[in-house]
């Protein structure tokens, strides 16, 4: 190379290296086989007059490889923490609206939506703010016409769901948090997120955050999206290691189930019990912590609504909203109350006519055609039997 940079009148050459740190993850390659591709890098890129620029892709920092000077001459970005080029670790609002227009115009009868690709594929946030969605799933879903979970689960994925299970201890509170949309303080570790040397709970979280799984915004973790909480209730509810929070989420079935069929002991009985079992919420000073519960005894509800908190309805914002994803199917507005009963829930869920948000509008057939059920969930803290308080009440029934 240096002989051709000579010849041609000492023009330069860009060197592109996509994964370039792919060979220290392959099992064939020996310490040694590592080190030599090491200076090999070096030896080829470092100080070389015929290198205009090298530009390198791949999961962790150069550090975690290089012990000493071989290649120190590379600037390093990470979307994590580092603002300059954030923007180009997935696509953007305005990417995606401009993909979006396109699978318009091609795509004969389109089923995918515009909020659906937010639902499913938005959440991580870059040091500098910027919003960011998975590409590779929003090409599959706009691809497929189909939204649903594209993400890949081989490889370093699944060693990653193998510390979850092998350190349950560390880091099952967290994640039971984080399920419950609450973000986690974290020190996110870059370097030591490589693969089967993770012992600590940060450095688990960091290599998490590095292979995409989780989101990391101002020092706090958190699920991203729809595509990954459905993987995070997968793992859970096939990992008995979790104990209690595993036993909950396997019970989250039942919870829905007694919803639509208007039993309102268990679901009192089910509230109690992941109330009562170990749970990092165990007193509810206020409705926002009572809600986090609602995440979790509802999990398996993720099936098959979209579950909003805060949703704008009515002449209010109602606790929580499941959108069914089939328009027929029951359709639920949850009301939560602290020190009040449950009556006073369904009264205030009718009072601010919440179930608007699943009418059409004036003129027009209704979207949502199953049954409108207001659900009321009451807890008085100073009860020392932390007994919870169930009401569901038909404000509609399905349309025939």
């Amino acid at each position: 190379m240096t002989r051709i940079y000579e010849y041609c009148n000492q023009e330069q050459f860009i060197f592109i290296l996509d994964e370039w740190d792919y060979i220290y993850h392959q099992p064939y390659m020996t310490d040694a086989d590592k080190t030599a591709y090491t200076k090999f890098l070096s030896n080829l890129l470092k100080d070389k007059a015929y290198v205009e620029m090298a530009y390198m892709t791949g999961i962790l920092p150069i550090a975690k490889y290089s012990s000493g000077s071989e290649l120190n001459m590379f600037f390093e970005y990470s979307m994590a923490t580092r603002a300059k080029f954030s923007e180009y670790f997935g696509f953007t609002d305005d990417e995606v609206n401009l993909l979006y227009q396109r699978y318009l115009q091609i795509e004969k009868n389109p089923s995918v939506t515009r909020e659906g690709l937010e639902l499913w594929y938005d959440g991580y946030q870059t040091a500098g703010g910027k919003k960011l969605y998975n590409p590779r799933s929003v090409v599959g879903a706009l691809s497929d016409n189909q939204l649903g979970n594209y993400w890949t689960s081989s490889g370093p994925y699944d060693e990653i769901f193998y510390y979850i299970g092998a350190n349950v201890d560390a880091v099952k509170d967290d994640i039971a948090l984080m399920v419950a949309d609450i973000p986690v303080p974290a020190k996110i570790q870059e370097y030591a997120a490589t693969s089967m040397e993770l012992k600590t709970k940060d450095e688990i979280f960091s290599a998490m955050v590095v292979y995409g799984f989780l989101n990391y915004s101002k020092g706090y973790i958190s699920i991203p999206n729809k595509e990954l909480m459905d993987k995070f209730a997968e793992v859970i509810q096939r990992e008995p290691s979790l104990g209690n929070v595993y036993k909950l989420a396997k019970e989250s079935g039942r919870m829905l189930a007694a919803t639509k069929a208007g039993d309102t002991k268990t679901m009192a009985e089910l509230l109690e019990y992941a109330h009562n079992t170990h749970s990092p919420l165990t007193l509810y000073n206020n409705e926002a912590e009572l809600a986090s519960i609602i995440r979790w005894v509802y999990l398996k509800a993720l099936d098959f609504y979209r579950i909003e908190r805060e949703d704008k309805a009515g002449i209010g914002y109602v606790d929580f909203i499941f959108y069914p994803f089939q328009k027929n199917d029951d359709a639920i507005i949850i009301e939560l109350k602290v020190n009040h009963s449950a009556d006073e829930a369904i009264q205030q869920i009718k009072d601010r006519q919440y179930a608007l948000r699943f009418e059409g509008k004036f003129g027009e057939k209704a979207e949502y055609t199953g049954r409108i059920l207001a659900v009321g969930i009451a807890y008085h803290k100073d009860d020392i039997k932390k007994l919870h308080e169930c009401k569901v009440e038909v404000l509609r029934e399905k349309i025939v």
